[in-house]
């Protein structure tokens, strides 16, 4: 059974959209962020690569939906970097490095980053639709 780009397009991008609702840091006291708790920027950019990619499927665009996958895999790069060097900042007031990374190791990473990631490469892997030439 062959899956259409249109329908492959769609599940990535909802899949994407879910995951961006699903926990991604588990921070103490606070408890488990989501995309719009870790920073309103990035989950807005992150939004908006989900719509186009739900514009490219409705319109069977490949190349976009290949795009907007790379393009969400750089902003979970982006995004993972970020939170790395923020909660390894957050603790600079500390003098002595085991504390620093005893304090930063409590901020957790969460299952939600999976979800995104597999939506992601559900976009890269939407095959090129065959041309058939008639003669």
């Amino acid at each position: 059974m062959l899956i259409s780009v249109r329908n492959q397009g769609i599940a990535g991008a909802a899949v994407m959209a879910i995951g961006g609702f699903c926990p991604l840091l588990r921070v103490p006291v606070m408890g488990n962020w989501n995309y719009f708790d870790v920073d309103l920027r990035l989950a807005s950019a992150f939004y908006i690569l989900v719509l186009i990619g739900f514009i490219g499927a409705f319109l069977q665009k490949p190349a976009l939906l290949k795009f907007t996958g790379w393009a969400a895999l750089f902003l979970v790069a982006l995004s993972l970097a970020g939170i790395y060097f923020k909660v390894h900042d957050t603790f600079h007031f500390i003098r002595f490095k085991k504390l620093i990374s005893l304090a930063a190791g409590t901020v957790k990473y969460k299952w939600g980053w999976y979800v995104i990631v597999a939506g992601a490469l559900l976009l890269i892997a939407v095959p090129k639709p065959k041309v058939i030439k008639e003669v």
